[in-house]
This record gives structure tokens, C-alpha cells and sequence, in this order.
């Protein structure tokens, strides 16, 4: 290797190293976007096609909210998804999160199948890829529904690498519609569509592991029975 070529390559290292990792900043438990002061950070675009931030407008239902619009064929603006690389990235388990909601509006004429995907591209592809294995379907016309997409293992497959370690690196959230649940997939990709996607409170939330819903419900079982006992003694 000459000097030269040594050069560029140690200064490509160091630039890597002073460079912000996309994914410092975990998600945090009750975030949540309002669009009240922008698109917060989520935009639409893809390969060969400029970002450009998604569609803030007022009327949704608490105040703005994102306008989603695919237009079909082909092309930019072909297909309904919107990316975050910014203050959704991080580590899902370390935070917490097992739970995402949002509202939503269909406005099309079309019913959308509405999943999430989590990805880690750093400087290149993507290594771990992790999609909501269920779609949330939103019918055409739906009005203002809120919905929720759990996020772990149970409710996740990979699409590359695992989905554990997509939740712990995750540099990338996206929001799309596809029927078929494979992603990435040559076969299946997302598919065009005419559409409109009203999105607004987009929240981080988490809902307690089977085991501690059980014990809740036993203890509160045990709770409603000592009630129940006081009761009856009192009548007696």
C-alpha cells in the first residue's frame, strides 16, 4: 500500500470515528410526535430520489399532522413509506419500548396493510432488517383510528440478521404499506400504490410482559376475594 493510499484510508477512519452515530440517542418510554413544529425528523425518498420531509398540514386530531400521498406507477412518490433516522433510532429493548401507537387516517380510496420495519444501515446496507410480521389494516375512508404495533420478538420477523439485534441498533424506523410481509424481498417489495396517510401522535409506549399481566390479574383477583370476604363478613 503506498503513502498516499495509506493516507486517505486513515483519514476515512478518523472521520468515521468523529462522525455522530445515528443511533446515540435511544428512544425514551412516551416520546412522541405532534408534527406541531415540523415533519420531526421523518422523511419520504428512497434510492435515486432526494429526501424531502413528509407533508405537515393542520386538521388531524390533536392539532397538524403528516400527510402521506403515493401517487402509483412508477418512480419518486410511488409507494407509501416514510423513514426516521433521527430520534427513533437507538435500543428498543435497553429502553423499554415494546410498543408503538399512532394515529392514523386513511384517506384514499384504497385499504392499506400499515407495518413498521426497523433497520441498522451505517455507510451501507443494512445488516439486521425486522418487520411487523402482522400488518395493522386501515380501511379506505377509516377516519381518525388509533392503532398500536407491538415490537419484539413474538411480533417481528427478520428480514436480515436477527430481529434482536435490529431492536438494538436500529439507525433507521420505517412506516409502509404492504399486504405481503416479506421486507426487503425482491420477489414482494412494497408495492405501488395510490394513497393518502394521515399519521399524527406517534408515541413510544411499553405494555407489561405476559408473566407480569399475570401476576397483575392474580393479585388483583386475590384483592377482589379478601374484598368479597370482608363483605360477606360484615353481613354476618
Amino acid at each position: 500500500m503506498n503513502f498516499m493510499r495509506l493516507f486517505i484510508t486513515s483519514l476515512m477512519a478518523v472521520c468515521c470515528l468523529l462522525l455522530p452515530s445515528a443511533a446515540v440517542a435511544d428512544p425514551v418510554l412516551f416520546q412522541v410526535d405532534t408534527f406541531e413544529g415540523g415533519s420531526q425528523g421523518w422523511f419520504t425518498g428512497g434510492p435515486m430520489v432526494p429526501p424531502q420531509p413528509a407533508t405537515v398540514v393542520s386538521g388531524g386530531p390533536t392539532g397538524n399532522f403528516m400527510l402521506l400521498t403515493a401517487v402509483g406507477g412508477t418512480g419518486p412518490n410511488s409507494r407509501l413509506s416514510v423513514l426516521n433516522e433521527s430520534q427513533w433510532t437507538g435500543n428498543y429493548i435497553a429502553a423499554g419500548v415494546n410498543l408503538i401507537s399512532m394515529d392514523l387516517n386513511n384517506f384514499g380510496a384504497t385499504d392499506l396493510y400499515l407495518r413498521l420495519v426497523f433497520e441498522d444501515p451505517m455507510f451501507g446496507p443494512p445488516s439486521n432488517v425486522a418487520f411487523s410480521t402482522a400488518p395493522v389494516f386501515l380501511a379506505a375512508g377509516s377516519g381518525w383510528t388509533s392503532v398500536s404495533f407491538l415490537v419484539g420478538a413474538d411480533s417481528l420477523t427478520p428480514g436480515l440478521g436477527t430481529v434482536n439485534a435490529a431492536l438494538t441498533g436500529a439507525t433507521a424506523i420505517r412506516i409502509y404499506h404492504s399486504p405481503n410481509p416479506g421486507f426487503p424481498n425482491p420477489v414482494f417489495p412494497i408495492p405501488p400504490i395510490t394513497a393518502e396517510l394521515g399519521v399524527d401522535n406517534i408515541q413510544a409506549a411499553a405494555v407489561p410482559e405476559p408473566t407480569t399481566m399475570l401476576l397483575l390479574a392474580t393479585g388483583l383477583a386475590g384483592i377482589a376475594a379478601k374484598v368479597g370476604r370482608r363483605r360477606r363478613a360484615r353481613k354476618e
